[in-house]
């Protein structure tokens, strides 16, 4: 079967998903849904066992890198393809089992308001070797927020992942803005997070210009040591995934979790 085969029973699939797709990550997007109260979750958190199994199976850090990473090393044959974790459950589902297929690893910039609603998604996410970090509370516009408002949409989410898997993951990425800010940068140090990630490449997929272009953005832009922007919620990124891994595939490049690429 041809990616663009897959890509289509894939779009078929996630059409027939329920719910609301995720807002934009950038500026010109649909807005961000209001806050909410946190509920409780309805997941088993991790034990202490799971959780330091977790922690010991990321990679160690390269020496020296900054606090702000928007790419890896150019002389390695591999990518980060990260996403903004938001959105219907079965889109993602769908794309997780994309990823397997292929035999890929991601990283989930999960949005916490997110994991109250759909807490089995972040063990779902480990559970298939992909990597899981903090996209904020609610998805507001962080770079406008006062130092203690940027911090609670920071701490409360790095709560909500070390509630549902022991850890609160290593990577930080500020919702609704490319790169942090420096009072951004400075609350999400209090929070624990040593890493702000950013990317190099944006799919612009959350326009949704449709699979053949979110395709084309990619592998027209992608070189080794690549991070891309991607986001769940949306069919057409389901529907490139194939073709987009296809093509990685083709140009010598493996995709694998932002860790394993700055290892």
């Amino acid at each position: 079967m041809s990616p663009f085969e897959r890509r289509d029973l894939l779009r078929l699939a996630a059409l027939g998903a329920a719910g609301s797709l995720t807002a934009a990550c950038a500026d010109g997007g649909s807005a961000p849904r209001a806050a909410a109260p946190t509920p409780t979750p309805s997941a088993t958190p991790a034990t202490g066992s799971s959780a330091a199994a977790d922690a010991d199976a990321l990679p160690r850090l390269a020496a020296g890198l900054p606090f702000e990473i928007s790419s890896g090393p150019r002389t390695r044959p591999a990518v980060a393809l990260t996403f903004h974790g938001q959105g219907d459950p079965a889109i993602a589902t769908a794309l997780l089992a994309e990823a397997a297929r292929a035999d890929a690893r991601i990283t989930v910039l999960a949005v916490g308001s997110w994991l109250d609603e759909q807490p089995a998604m972040a063990r779902r996410i480990l559970d298939g070797g992909h990597e899981l970090g903090n996209h904020t509370e609610h998805h507001l516009a962080i770079s406008t927020m006062g130092a203690e408002q940027a911090y609670q949409e920071i701490a409360r989410c790095a709560q909500r992942l070390k509630q549902l898997t022991g850890s609160q993951g290593r990577w930080f990425r500020p919702s609704q803005a490319q790169d942090c800010t420096d009072t951004v940068a400075a609350q999400a140090r209090r929070a624990g997070y040593a890493h702000c990630l950013s990317y190099d490449l944006d799919s612009l997929d959350y326009t949704d210009p449709g699979a053949e272009a979110v395709t084309r953005t990619v592998l027209d832009a992608v070189r080794p040591g690549s991070v891309v922007s991607l986001h769940f919620g949306h069919t057409g990124t389901v529907a490139a995934l194939p073709a987009i891994l296809d093509g990685l595939h083709q140009r010598g490049l493996r995709a694998v979790t932002t860790s394993e690429l700055l290892s």
